[in-house]
């Protein structure tokens, strides 16, 4: 019987395929866990609304790390586990940079929010695989900084997608500039996540493993990029992906097949339920 009782599945370039689709296998290889008691849990950068179709294939998904580790939720009991974000002053900050690289600005929240030109032209800024899941989930506005502005709330995550890296580059140096108190992480070709100052996956793990009861120890974590490092290093064990970046397998304890071969469903039915 596996040591393990909670494995944390990244979904991008993880449980989803190159697709954005879990594979009937790996959904199956999540009920079989979930009804052996074990917890399977999404760990991803994605926001709530962002989740909701994947819930509805599988309803016994029931806790997420989600925002990179700024939101831990429970959607059996609709009930905040864990959540820290960033300061308004701050966010009006990051905006404010983000202008003079005229990056793509998306707010992570209990809404997904964009601005409507930038959406319409998202492939531009690297992020045209994720086109049809932004028409469906996200909440547009003709002008997203002028809103933020008059209507500034604190916000779990922000995502800035730059038209190349060495935009990216430039807006991490103004940030790094200013020390704003942020977590800064690539992703994709040139985007930049932001979360607060210790916020990051590994950090919702280990929130969620405390509120459940359960050692850390006790936890797999399973991802492919950058933005989950921080989970890796958390976990009782870590499984790269067999399209992982070089990094990501320096540091894991294992690796499994791609996300077009179930390797999600590999290390489910070897790691946790092995």
């Amino acid at each position: 019987m596996s040591q393990y009782q909670l494995i944390a599945l990244d979904m991008d370039g993880t449980l989803l395929n190159s697709k954005k689709e879990i594979s009937p296998g790996c959904r199956e290889a999540i009920e079989k866990a979930l009804a052996e008691g074990k917890e399977v849990v999404l760990s991803t950068g994605r926001c709530r609304p962002e989740l909701t179709e994947f819930r509805k294939l599988i309803p016994g998904l029931r806790y997420v790390n989600c925002t990179s580790g700024a939101m831990v939720y429970d959607f059996r009991e609709q009930r905040v586990i864990y959540s820290n974000t960033i300061d308004i002053p701050v966010v009006k900050e990051i905006f404010r940079l983000a202008r003079k690289e005229e990056a793509m600005l998306h707010i992570l929240d209990e809404k997904s929010i964009e601005q409507t030109n930038q959406l319409a032209h998202i492939d531009r800024y690297g992020m045209g695989v994720y086109k049809e899941l932004h028409a469906r989930v996200v909440e547009p506005h003709d002008d997203l900084y002028g809103f933020y502005m008059a209507n500034p709330f604190p916000v779990e995550k922000i995502n800035l997608y730059h038209q190349s890296m060495e935009s990216r580059t430039r807006t991490k140096e103004r940030i790094q500039a200013l020390a704003l108190p942020v977590e800064m992480v690539d992703a994709e070709s040139s985007s930049l996540e932001l979360t607060a100052t210790g916020v990051d996956k590994g950090m919702g793990l280990t929130k969620l493993c405390e509120a459940l009861g359960i050692p850390v120890s006790a936890s797999i974590a399973v991802g492919d990029a950058d933005n989950d490092l921080s989970v890796l290093r958390a976990a009782g064990l870590a499984v790269a992906m067999g399209n992982a970046l070089d990094s990501v397998k320096a540091i894991s304890d294992a690796t499994v097949a791609d996300c077009d071969h179930d390797g999600c469903a590999e290390a489910i039915y070897k790691y946790l339920l092995g």
